[in-house]
């Protein structure tokens, strides 16, 4: 490796069969206490909205509880879905969170719902914001954290003066454009939605201009990863993930099931192309397959940071692949030093 990497877990505070919702941010606080052990970076949650099987609808309050548990990690947001709300209550909601945690808060940004058309209109009370201006209000939602609206008539009380780091988040090469023309990092969420993942990156880091956040790019990409001490159980421990995508894609939004209660033979043609295209950037196997792939990806792509989702049952299971993620990217780091 040519720099020094950073590695970071996006959590979705997804709903395992059998567990209640307090389970659920229980497993959220332990994993992130062991992320923090392991050495990654930061722990983000993304906004959903009406998906019974993920329950990070309330994400300020979820990057809260997470941090009061933990110690150093920085904890935040994969990301705040910004048309769903005023850039007024965001601030006002990061600020609280940067002055009881100060130096540990991020807020990840993007523009898509979060959710469905009708939930989203329900979230925007009738605002569809089919042409909403993502620039204009994330320049609005900077100026409420400047000490240089302090003259203004609307203040954001906390907000005003806090520091908290923004990034770009996108599935597309749209929001590519913007990190790149503002100056800020930029996050892919490759993990989902894989398909124009290079192209989104040679935008960003092409026509990057330094700013007062940036004096040059910084990329991250979230993949999905499942590590296990053999191939064989790394596969296994994926199946959950892949029955997750089916009964997305079939609008059967269930629970995350163990890896003995998929169904996953009787796909037709089309759904499977479907599946395979949306986990085309899930990495599975043991630490040497791992670190195979993840050292193309930063070659690739120029990467200065990987993110991490783990759709995993068994939460012993989850815990160990992060801990055999980290350790291939400790050794990344440690021929770098």
């Amino acid at each position: 490796m040519s720099k020094e990497i950073r590695y970071s877990i996006l959590d979705l505070a997804t709903v395992l069969e059998g567990d209640t919702y307090t389970q659920t941010f229980e497993k959220s606080v332990l994993s992130a206490q062991a992320a923090e052990k392991f050495g990654y970076e930061r722990y983000w949650f993304s906004e959903h909205h009406n998906m019974p099987s993920v329950i990070s609808a309330a994400t300020s309050l979820l990057i809260g509880h997470v941090a009061q548990q933990t110690q150093s990690i920085r904890v935040g947001s994969g990301g705040i879905m910004l048309p769903n709300h005023t850039t007024l209550s965001i601030a006002e909601q990061f600020g609280t969170l940067d002055a009881m945690f100060p130096n540990r808060i991020d807020l990840g940004l993007g523009r898509a719902p979060g959710t469905d058309p009708l939930t989203a209109s329900v979230l925007r009370r009738g605002d569809e914001n089919f042409n909403y201006n993502f620039e204009y209000h994330i320049q609005e939602l900077l100026r409420y954290f400047s000490t240089e609206n302090a003259n203004a008539k609307v203040r954001a009380f906390p907000g005003e003066g806090a520091n908290v780091p923004l990034y770009i988040l996108g599935s597309s090469t749209d929001s590519a454009y913007l990190a790149a023309k503002l100056g800020m990092p930029y996050a892919f969420a490759g993990h989902f939605a894989p398909g124009q993942f290079r192209q989104a990156f040679e935008i960003y880091q092409s026509r990057f201009t330094p700013s007062k956040f940036l004096d040059k790019p910084y990329s991250m990409l979230c993949v999905s990863v499942f590590a296990a001490e053999t191939e064989d159980e790394a596969q296994y421990i994926s199946l959950s993930h892949y029955q997750a995508i089916v009964n997305l894609l079939l609008d059967q939004r269930a629970p995350l099931v163990h890896p003995e209660n998929t169904n996953l033979e009787d796909m037709s043609e089309m759904l499977y192309q479907r599946v395979m295209q949306m986990t085309a950037l899930s990495l599975i196997g043991d630490k040497e397959i791992l670190k195979s792939k993840i050292s193309q990806l930063i070659q690739d792509l120029n990467l200065d940071e990987i993110m991490v989702y783990s759709n995993i049952y068994d939460f012993e299971s989850k815990l160990k692949s992060y801990e055999i993620t980290s350790q291939v990217f400790k050794e990344f780091n440690q021929n770098f030093d």
